[in-house]
C-alpha cells in the first residue's frame, strides 16, 4: 500500500521527537491544583428540546481564568435507584458541542451524556484572553509568547478535566463508571482529559490532534489544522532563531507527554493515510500509554469518517 508516513512496524515503536519540558510534570501538577482550588459549581439550565426519555440541559461552570464554560448535558428522565454511568464527548477543532441527538443513544442506555464547547471555538464557551466570543482558530499558538500558564490549550485541557470532575460529583453519576470520546481535536482532548482525571475508566480517541508538533513540522504537514505553526514562524520567527524554544514550549500542550499519566483503558482509532494528524504523531502518544490499550487501524483511510467507529465506540462504552 502507499505510505505517507513510516511503515507500520516502525510506527509501533516510534516515541516522538517534540521535546518534553524539564518541568512538565510539575507544571501539570500545579495546573491541576489551580483548577481544583476553583469555587466552581454546575449550573443546569433546562433546554428547549423535549424528548420522551431524556432531560436536556445547557450546563455552565467557571473555568480557570474566570471563563464561563458551556456544555450540553442529557440524562434519562426515568431515574434509577443508584448512580449510573456517564460519557464525556469532545468535538473537533473550531467546532462545537454538536446536536442533542448525538447524546441521546447513550441516554437511552441509562447514561448521563455531556458534550463540551471548547473555549472560543464554535460554541458558547468563553475565551477570556482579551475578547469574548469565538476566536475560531490559532489556539495552538495562542499564548506562545508568554509563560506556559498562558497557553490557551493548557486552559482547554483543564476545562476537560474540570468538567469530568464536576460530572463525577453529580448525584446521578457513578464516578467509577465514566468514559470519554472524541475525534481529531476531540481525540486529543479525550487523551488530555483522561490523563488529568485518572478516575475515568474508558477512552475512545479517534485520530487525535495535538501531538508531536515537531514531527508535523518536519513532515511539511503544517497545513490545515496545524497551519498556524507555519504562520507563527513566518510572522514571528522567520529565521527560526527561536525554533528550539518554541517546540519546547509546545511540549507543555503535547498529549504524547501526558499519555503516561493515563489509567483508563484506551481504544484508539487511526487511519494510516492521515495527512492532517499524521499516523506517527498519533503513535507517539499511543506508544506512551502504559494502561490497557488497543488500536483499530484503517490502512486506506485518512482524516475522515472511519467505518463503524461510532458503533465500535458505542459497544466499547457499554462496558462502563
Amino acid at each position: 500500500m502507499p505510505l505517507i508516513d513510516m511503515p507500520l512496524e516502525k510506527l509501533k515503536t516510534y516515541e516522538g521527537i517534540n521535546p518534553k519540558p524539564k518541568d512538565f510534570d510539575a507544571f501539570w501538577d500545579n495546573s491541576i491544583a489551580e483548577m481544583r482550588e476553583l469555587d466552581s459549581q454546575l449550573e443546569l439550565v433546562p433546554a428547549d428540546f423535549p424528548t420522551p426519555y431524556a432531560e436536556c440541559f445547557d450546563m455552565y461552570f467557571k473555568g480557570v481564568g474566570g471563563a464561563r464554560i458551556h456544555a450540553r448535558l442529557a440524562q434519562p428522565t426515568q431515574k434509577c435507584d443508584s448512580p449510573g454511568p456517564a460519557v464525556l464527548m469532545f468535538h473537533g477543532y473550531s467546532g462545537n458541542a454538536g446536536e442533542w441527538t448525538g447524546l441521546l443513544p447513550y441516554v437511552a442506555m441509562g447514561y448521563t451524556a455531556v458534550s463540551l464547547d471548547c473555549r472560543g471555538q464554535g460554541g458558547q464557551s468563553e475565551d477570556v484572553g482579551g475578547v469574548k466570543g469565538t476566536t475560531q482558530s490559532g489556539h495552538i499558538i495562542r499564548g506562545l509568547d508568554g509563560p506556559p500558564e498562558n497557553m490557551l490549550f493548557r486552559n482547554i485541557f483543564l476545562d476537560t478535566a474540570q468538567m469530568a470532575k464536576l460530572v463525577m460529583e453529580m448525584d446521578d453519576v457513578d464516578e467509577n463508571r465514566v468514559g470519554a470520546m472524541g475525534g481529531s481535536q476531540g481525540g486529543g482532548l479525550t487523551m488530555a482529559c483522561v490523563s488529568l482525571e485518572p478516575r475515568i475508566k474508558l477512552a475512545a480517541p479517534v485520530f487525535p490532534f495535538l501531538s508531536d508538533y515537531q514531527r508535523v513540522w518536519e513532515m511539511d504537514l503544517a497545513t490545515g489544522a496545524y497551519a498556524e505553526l507555519k504562520y507563527y514562524f513566518r510572522m514571528f520567527d522567520p529565521q527560526h532563531k527561536r525554533e528550539d524554544e518554541i517546540f519546547n514550549k509546545l511540549g507543555y500542550i503535547d498529549i504524547q507527554h501526558l499519555a503516561p499519566r493515563i489509567k483508563a483503558e484506551v481504544c484508539m482509532f487511526t487511519g494510516l493515510m492521515d495527512t492532517i494528524c499524521p499516523p506517527s504523531t498519533q503513535f507517539a502518544a499511543y506508544n506512551k500509554i502504559t494502561s490497557k490499550k488497543s488500536m483499530e487501524i484503517y490502512p486506506d483511510f485518512g482524516h475522515e469518517g472511519l467505518p463503524y467507529v461510532g458503533e465500535k465506540t458505542f459497544q466499547f462504552m457499554t462496558r462502563l
